[in-house]
């Protein structure tokens, strides 16, 4: 068995938690943060036994500034 780490954007929508995975493109949602990662670690499981990722599918997060007016 495979263990990685992936990056978890979390915000929150009307009452509900919204969990991101960015590299996979996995999304789930939950009542509390807790909830939401938990089953976003879910689908991100169930996701990569059905497509795996490639070793070399690297992908960095990094943020930019924007002035707009």
């Amino acid at each position: 068995m495979k263990t990685r780490s992936f990056t978890v954007i979390v915000y929150k929508e009307e009452d509900m938690y919204i969990a991101e995975c960015p590299e996979v493109g996995t999304v789930d949602q939950g009542e509390t943060i807790e909830q939401a990662i938990a089953g976003l670690k879910e689908a991100t499981r169930l996701y990569l036994e059905e497509f795996p990722l490639a070793e070399t599918s690297l992908k960095y997060i990094t943020t930019i500034e924007v002035s707009y007016a």
